[in-house]
């Protein structure tokens, strides 16, 4: 009997989080979801229990007591298949240029968007080892192109696709994917533009299936973008 797979992912409760968890669901996926919003995350395990098996643990991701649930989560349903790294923050908004970005507010994007991931990563590594798992980690063009008011979010995506080139080559029984889903019709997309119309951009829906193949094809571990891996 084949064993299901499992995957684990953060933010989960809305945008692209939410989108992949509900495709990995309609193919059976068993699901560990985390969120900031409890009542977004609940909503979002209620339609998806419907489908499959779900686990949904709302918390920060920077907090190592709700990091250590989901993995303990997922050894519960037999292990981590797919751990994506989704959640993160934007920062101040409207986006602040580098000259006076607070320092206090920058520490805590790290804080999110880099050092949580990786301690995340470093959790489920045993699991993911055993399972010939992959790490996916969401990251933007921010993390390449120098747009003024990015410098906080953009380096944050940097630091991120730095350790997760250095974790693909150190590990080689995990793929470690940079996934860039470009720009998306979602909630901090328009917090990165208040008060603009933003509804020309793609619905997070339309990018999953990039993201499904890349996790059906299994590469070589590297970045890649959603331009890349259309059908």
């Amino acid at each position: 009997m084949a064993t299901t797979k499992v995957a684990l992912v953060t933010g989960a409760s809305r945008g692209l989080g939410l989108a992949l968890a509900r495709e990995l669901a309609a193919t059976g996926w068993h699901l560990i979801l985390d969120g900031r919003g409890a009542d977004a995350l609940s909503a979002a395990a209620e339609e998806l229990s419907a489908r499959t098996v779900v686990r949904a643990i709302p918390g920060d991701v920077a907090d190592p007591d709700h990091r250590a649930a989901l993995v303990a989560a997922a050894w519960d349903l037999g292990g981590i298949d797919v751990l994506v790294n989704n959640a993160s923050v934007l920062g101040p908004s409207p986006q602040p240029n580098l000259a006076g970005y607070p320092v206090d507010v920058l520490r805590e994007v790290y804080e999110v968007n880099v050092i949580a991931p990786l301690a995340l990563a470093q959790e489920a590594l045993p699991q993911l080892r055993a399972r010939n798992g992959v790490i996916v980690n969401i990251t933007s063009d921010a993390a390449r192109e120098p747009y003024e008011g990015w410098g906080g979010y953009g380096s944050s995506k940097a630091a991120l696709e730095q350790w997760g080139n250095v974790l693909g080559a150190e590990e080689p029984d995990v793929r470690v994917y940079t996934f860039d889903p470009g720009d998306m019709r979602t909630q901090m997309h328009q917090e990165a533009f208040p008060g603009e119309d933003i509804s020309d951009r793609p619905e997070p829906e339309t990018v999953v299936p990039s993201l499904v193949a890349l996790l059906d094809e299994r590469p070589p571990s590297g970045r890649f973008s959603v331009s890349e891996l259309v059908r």
